[in-house]
C-alpha cells in the first residue's frame, strides 16, 4: 500500500522489473474495463480530464475499454468514499481535485474516508489556476475586484459568489477575498462549477470563483467577465485578465491539481502499470491540446511524486485554514 512509504520507495524498481516482462505477461493482465470516477457533474473540468484519458487509456494493455462515472454530491466526498470501498483489483480509479485530500481533512470535523490510508495515488494528471467571474447581476461598469468590492459594498444583499463544492480552493479563495475586503461575501455552494456558472449567467448569484478554463466559453460569448486570475502570473489561458496580484492583494496565489487514485490495498504490479497507462495517456498531444482549451496543464508524475506532493499541500493547508477560521460552512 502506498501509504505506508516503504512501498513507494519500492515502486521503481518494482516498474524495471514488470518492463522486463515482457509483452506477453501484460496482455495477459489486460483488464476488460476501467472506471473513471470523478465528483463533479460533466462538462466542467474535472470531467473533461476524465474522458480525455480514457480515450487514450483503452484500448491498452492495461484495459480493452474506459468509460466515466460522474459521482456528484457532498463536494466530492461521495466519489472518494466510492473509490475507497471498491474492490482493490483495478478497475476503479478516481480522479479529484486536491481539495478533497488536503484540505478537507482541516476543516471537515468527520470524513467518510481517510485520504492517506484508503487511497493509492497513482500520477498527477494537471495543474490549472483560479478565476473569479461575474455575470449580468453585476453592473457592466464593474470591471476589475477593486470595483466589485465597492459595488458590493453598495449592494450588500447581493454579495455573494459560487463555487465548485463546499470547503474547496475556490470556496476558501472567494472567502479569503471578502475578508481582505472587510465585506460579508456570502458562499453558495453548487455540485461543480458549470452549475455555478449557469446561475451567474442567468442572473442568480452575482459572482463564481473557480478554475479558470470553467469559464473561458462563457467569456467568448459575452455571458460572463472574468475580473481575476488567481496565479502567480497572467494565465496562458486568459492572458487578458489580470491577476490578483496585480490588482494589489498581496500574496494571493492559488492554483491546484487533478490526480489519479486507485483504492488502498491495490497490488503493486496493477498500480506499476496504471501509472505507466496514465502517463502515456497524458502524453498525448490529444490529451495535452484538449486539456488546454479547458485551460488545464497536462502534467503526470510518479505514485512517490504525487504522494508527495499531497503531503506537501496538506502540511500548507492546515495553517491557513487555522489562521483564518475557515470552515465548510463558511
Amino acid at each position: 500500500m502506498i501509504s505506508s512509504r516503504r512501498d513507494v520507495l519500492q515502486f521503481g524498481a518494482l516498474t524495471s522489473l514488470l518492463g522486463a516482462i515482457g509483452h506477453d505477461a501484460w496482455a495477459q493482465a489486460q483488464l476488460e474495463s476501467l472506471k473513471i470516477i470523478t465528483g463533479f457533474p460533466p462538462g466542467g473540468t474535472s470531467d473533461a480530464i476524465c474522458r480525455r484519458v480514457s480515450e487514450k487509456i483503452a484500448p491498452t494493455s492495461y484495459a480493452k475499454a474506459a468509460f466515466v462515472e460522474n459521482k456528484t454530491g457532498a463536494g466530492g466526498q461521495i466519489a472518494v468514499q466510492y473509490v475507497r470501498n471498491a474492490a482493490p483489483d483495478g478497475t476503479t480509479v478516481l480522479q479529484t481535485p486536491m481539495s478533497m485530500l488536503g484540505i478537507y481533512p482541516h476543516i471537515y470535523k468527520k470524513l467518510p474516508y481517510d485520504p492517506v490510508n484508503d487511497l493509492m495515488p497513482v500520477s498527477l494528471g494537471c495543474i490549472f489556476d483560479f478565476g473569479f467571474a461575474v455575470g449580468p447581476m453585476v453592473p457592466a461598469n464593474v470591471k476589475n475586484i477593486a470595483d466589485f468590492i465597492a459595488w458590493c459594498k453598495a449592494n450588500p444583499k447581493l454579495a455573494n459568489f459560487g463555487s465548485p463544492a463546499a470547503g474547496s480552493t475556490p470556496h476558501f479563495m472567494g472567502t479569503l477575498l471578502g475578508k481582505y475586503a472587510n465585506i460579508e461575501l456570502n458562499h453558495v455552494a453548487f455540485r461543480g462549477t458549470q452549475p455555478a456558472i449557469l446561475d451567474m449567467i442567468g442572473g442568480q448569484i452575482a459572482a463564481v470563483s473557480g478554475p479558470i478554463g470553467e469559464f473561458t466559453q462563457h467569456v467568448a460569448a459575452g455571458k460572463c467577465r472574468l475580473l481575476a486570475a488567481s496565479g502567480a502570473k497572467r494565465s496562458q489561458f486568459a492572458p487578458t485578465t489580470p491577476t490578483l496580484i496585480e490588482q494589489g492583494i498581496k500574496d494571493f496565489v492559488f492554483n491546484e491539481w487533478f490526480g489519479f487514485f486507485l483504492p488502498a490495498k491495490t497490488p503493486n504490479d496493477i498500480l506499476a502499470r496504471l501509472n505507466t497507462a496514465l502517463r502515456a495517456a497524458l502524453a498525448a498531444p490529444e490529451t495535452v491540446n484538449g486539456l488546454a482549451t479547458m485551460g488545464l496543464e497536462a502534467q503526470s508524475s510518479t505514485p512517490a511524486e504525487l504522494a508527495t506532493r499531497l503531503k506537501a499541500d496538506t502540511d500548507k493547508w492546515g495553517p491557513l485554514v487555522k489562521s483564518i477560521g475557515f470552515t465548510a460552512e463558511g
